[in-house]
């Protein structure tokens, strides 16, 4: 049972004898006696007149998944079994984070009727969101007292990354077409996979010439080369403290999320396949064995319960997680952090392991605010930002050396821009023949 503010009210208006009287007036205090017993009959006739809240059935329609940012509805449906019209107010209680417009909505339902009760979710933060109660306010027709009972109405709505990198997908598929060879422009690149054959022109590679072709022709044959199909690329994702530092407003985990899902998405698109593993000390998300659009649903999916992990990443198990995905020449590419040169220690020790038989790209986030920086020189304080900004940017420079002096590349960017920057690479990486 609760009670309303009309209630409260009424209460009130019985210290209006008190206060006109004097507080020591034997009338006054008979009358706010009387009155209070008045009001509390009144809401005692209110109370039972209200319809049982506990004669409502709920039941939850909800979409499971939802991308970040987007927003979705919530649908209850409440059924009335019992005798009487029942007007109150629900409270779905959902988690703050899930953004729910309001949690509380008017009702009206009369006996033997059902009402739908709509909630709009725009959720803030990646994972599950969850309800597990509904409470339900049963007013009575006076409005004085209520009853309530809260009802289990479970639920959960998985909030997926929101990949606003997909819109540089595009441009890179139609790279992707003219250094294949599938479109009308055609881009020459010293691929290993024999295409087709052709007139020779000046110009042309000597050593790509068919001679027995030229035999049977008589005339100078020459082989055209396409990028090679089906290669293995392995996305491993750095979840350790690191990854929790925000960029941008947007933790590098995310930032990590967002080219992995384009990377893989253009491999996908070129016959290649993916592996996903996030890691730091344990496995926390694995796809193996996926194509296409299932490639991009199981990745989004395993990417949406991950959240950084305040603990030093394990880059001496990152070669047998390797192995344990692939034995063959593939394409591995690290999503971690190359900022201080004490932290890349574990990554710049593993990499001889990794380089010795596979292609090897570090991809990492570059602030912004600290590139802006190193250019101010405005004032003191400036002055001495200026000096932090430029010794941080020498310790990335200092480790990019390092990484490729071990044999592998290095892609470092802005937030913004490092999705791309990585799609990029892999074109370049693929046209050179390197996969």
């Amino acid at each position: 049972m609760t009670i309303s503010g009309r209630f409260v009210a009424l209460v009130a208006l019985g210290v209006v004898p008190i206060v006109l009287l004097g507080n020591t007036a034997p009338v006054a205090f008979g009358l706010l006696s009387a009155w209070l017993l008045l009001v509390i009959v009144l809401g005692g006739i209110d109370l039972a007149l209200a319809a049982s809240p506990r004669a409502l059935t709920v039941e939850r329609m909800l979409p499971a998944r939802v991308r970040l940012g987007e927003s979705v509805t919530s649908g209850l449906y409440l059924s009335n079994s019992g005798r009487r019209r029942l007007v109150g107010v629900v409270r779905d209680a959902w988690q703050p984070s899930a953004g729910a417009s309001t949690n509380r909505t008017p009702i009206e339902i009369p006996p033997g009727e059902r009402r739908l009760v709509s909630l709009v979710l725009t959720p803030f933060r990646r994972g599950e969101r969850r309800t597990l109660q509904v409470t339900v306010r049963s007013r009575g027709p006076l409005g004085l007292w209520n009853r309530q009972v809260t009802l289990n109405a479970p639920g959960r709505i998985r909030v997926l990354p929101p990949f606003h990198a997909r819109k540089h997908l595009p441009s890179r598929i139609t790279r992707l077409k003219e250094l294949d060879g599938r479109t009308s422009v055609m881009v020459r690149g010293p691929g290993t996979e024999f295409d087709s054959l052709r007139e020779y022109v000046r110009g042309d590679d000597v050593r790509s010439i068919d001679w027995r072709a030229t035999a049977r022709r008589n005339d100078v044959m020459v082989r055209t080369w396409r990028p090679e199909r089906d290669r293995r690329v392995v996305i491993v994702l750095d979840t350790g403290r690191t990854s929790a530092a925000r960029v941008s407003d947007e933790p590098r985990l995310d930032t990590a999320f967002e080219a992995a899902l384009l990377l893989a998405a253009l491999a996908s698109v070129a016959g290649d396949r993916v592996d996903f593993l996030a890691f730091d000390r344990r496995v926390r998300g694995r796809v193996q064995g996926a194509s296409g659009a299932a490639l991009l649903a199981q990745m989004v999916d395993s990417m949406a319960l991950i959240d950084p992990e305040l603990i030093e990443m394990d880059w001496a198990a990152v070669p047998a997680q390797v192995r344990s995905i692939t034995s063959q020449h593939a394409l591995i590419v690290l999503l971690t952090s190359i900022d201080a040169a004490g932290a890349s220690t574990g990554l710049l020790s593993v990499l001889p392991q990794l380089t010795k038989r596979h292609t090897v790209v570090v991809a990492s986030v570059l602030d912004p605010v600290t590139v802006l920086a190193a250019g101010e020189r405005g004032g003191r304080d400036e002055i001495y930002r200026a000096a932090a900004a430029e010794r941080a940017l020498l310790d990335v420079a200092r480790v990019s050396a390092a990484i490729r002096q071990l044999g592998a590349d290095v892609v470092t960017d802005s937030p913004a821009q490092l999705p791309p920057a990585l799609a990029d690479r892999y074109i370049a990486l693929k046209a050179a023949g390197r996969l």
